[in-house]
């Protein structure tokens, strides 16, 4: 069966990544159709790989996050490696990379460095805290960043201590826009002939998603805090309480607002005239919300979302993860699918939230073994089988047993 055309098709990217940003940034481009060789440590290969739990030995974690991939064991501190790796850089169009600032300079990789063998080249650096700048050498995680970003300092409850998103947001969006900004210099190389050096933080990338924080504090020079599940401006637009569980509601407007006050027979906070603006229900919201969970929690979850949505109010349960990987919705709309992979089977995938309607994003391979590919990309750059098998007796590359 042909393969859909993909966006990238044609496009190499080199990954020198390990756990979530830079693999992440270099997923999103193998699912758009690039060629994405990871270079990985000979010995234990990305840390992600000893993170469980496993299938038929592999990381669960890991082959999700790295399918559509190519690995390729070398070590970068052998000068066999080194050599190795610069000849793969010479055909290749994007290097990503996260690891601390200058380490890939003193690699000998860093991007002036593989500007002049490759001035076509684009380099893209993910780091916690930037390239330069008081941070920069210090180690940063994705914690660290959502601690510093500000983001910390608005979740959680109130009447208790700050608390970290759930997901590793600042490694996520860092991700995202490091793979956003590799599209952007891909186009711009198409009109000027020449690459460049991207640079992005976990930092920035967190303080890049407070949008009402920064209007307010510009605005006012107030700064935000806890709020729960509660929105910074408006009400309602919050969880609240049922007779079995939790519902989210986000009745802001004043069609949405008047339908729910109709849905919960509550017609007198909708004809009381400081209750008019999602802003003055916010500034009221310790006494309106009392009131609305008084009702909301005498009835189920289901019936509450099957009344709202008839009446054409925002809402929608809070699902588990059991429920969101068996969600009807999801389901119908073929958003998980399986990859396959030699050792585990197939193995269950996120979709791409990316659907392009003539350019489809590709569905191959799990994360691959660690080397798996090494033989055959060597080959591809010019190395003969003999040159190959040196290197593997040498322990600068190695592939799976078997191969």
């Amino acid at each position: 069966m042909t393969e859909p055309r993909t966006p990238l098709a044609g496009i190499t990217v080199v990954e020198v990544g390990a756990f979530m940003a830079a693999p992440f940034a270099t997923m999103q481009l193998a699912d758009l159709g690039a060629r994405v060789i990871k270079i990985e440590n000979p010995e234990g290969g990305d840390p992600t790989r000893q993170t469980g739990p496993f299938l038929a030995g592999e990381s669960s974690p890991f082959l999700r996050l790295n399918r559509n991939k190519e690995s390729v064991a070398l070590d970068l501190k052998s000068a066999e490696g080194k050599e190795a790796f610069l000849r793969l850089v010479d055909t290749c169009d994007v290097v990503v990379e996260n690891m601390r600032p200058g380490a890939m300079d003193r690699l000998g990789f860093g991007y002036d460095a593989l500007r002049e063998r490759n001035p076509r080249v684009i380099y893209a650096s993910a780091s916690g805290w930037g390239q330069d700048g008081p941070l920069a050498p210090l180690p940063g995680l994705d914690i660290m960043a959502q601690a510093r970003s500000g983001m910390m300092s608005v979740t959680g409850e109130p009447d208790r201590g700050p608390a970290k998103v759930g997901l590793p947001i600042c490694d996520l969006v860092c991700g995202l826009y490091i793979a956003l900004a590799v599209s952007a210099a891909l186009r711009g190389r198409g009109k000027s002939g020449d690459g460049q050096h991207i640079d992005v933080s976990l930092m920035e990338a967190g303080v890049s998603l407070s949008i009402w924080e920064a209007g307010r504090y510009f605005a006012t020079g107030e700064v935000g805090g806890r709020e729960g599940t509660a929105h910074q401006t408006s009400a309602p637009y919050q969880a609240l309480r049922t007779a079995d569980g939790h519902i989210t509601i986000g009745a802001v407007t004043d069609k949405t607002w008047r339908a729910l006050c109709d849905v919960l027979g509550t017609g007198d906070l909708y004809d009381d005239p400081h209750n008019a603006t999602a802003y003055q229900r916010r500034e009221r919201r310790e006494t309106l919300i009392p009131r609305i969970e008084e009702i909301t929690s005498a009835r189920t979850t289901e019936s509450l979302v099957s009344a709202l949505n008839e009446a054409g109010v925002p809402c929608a349960p809070i699902s588990d993860y059991a429920d969101v990987f068996t969600d009807d919705h999801l389901l119908a709309r073929d958003y998980f699918w399986d990859a396959e992979h030699p050792q585990a089977g197939a193995v269950r995938q996120l979709g791409s939230p990316m659907r392009l309607s003539t350019t489809a994003v590709r569905r191959g391979p799990a994360g691959p073994s660690l080397g798996a590919h090494s033989r055959s990309v060597l080959e591809d750059i010019g190395y003969s089988a003999n040159d190959v098998t040196e290197l593997l007796e040498a322990g600068v590359t190695t592939e799976p047993e078997g191969s």
